[in-house]
């Protein structure tokens, strides 16, 4: 039987998150956020050398950073210019939750021209993350409309 290069179970891509305290991130990223942790590899030291956390059809892999070998998370390296958009039944709930738990606000949430209510926050870890519901369905031209409208200058 051909191995499929692809396996079942896995999107095309994933990010993979390196973090300060991997443990903590993935209790972090399924109790406040809605993951599945799908899988742990423990690593030396009591860190996670891998983790999957499932969001529906999505994974987002974590790790802790090893400095020795040049994995280093966000923090380490003063901060990251990519943040992860998920979509959420709830975004104020889920919003509001994970500045409970410690994240910072970045952006805050509110309806978009797009049709998305959202807000973006960086998480303990340095990780930024744009958490969104979809509140309206907005046609392209509509959208173009509104973004003109939105954008200064």
């Amino acid at each position: 039987m051909a191995v499929k290069p692809i396996p079942d179970g896995y999107p095309r891509v994933s990010p993979y998150l390196i973090v300060d305290d991997a443990a903590k991130a993935i209790d972090f990223y399924t109790k406040v956020l809605g993951g599945t942790e799908r899988m742990r590899m423990p690593a030396p030291e009591g860190r996670v050398g891998h983790a999957e956390i499932a969001f529906d059809s999505s994974v987002v892999m974590v790790a802790d950073e090893f400095p020795d070998m040049g994995i280093r998370s966000a923090k380490s390296v003063g901060g990251t210019p990519v943040s992860i958009a998920l979509y959420v039944e709830d975004v104020d709930k889920t919003f509001k939750a994970a500045i409970d738990a410690g994240a910072r606000q970045t952006r805050p949430v509110e309806n978009k021209f797009y049709g998305d209510r959202a807000g973006q926050l960086e998480d303990p870890w340095g990780q930024c993350w744009d958490i969104m519901t979809h509140v309206e369905d907005v046609s392209p031209d509509e959208m173009m409309t509104r973004m003109k409208q939105a954008m200064p200058g």
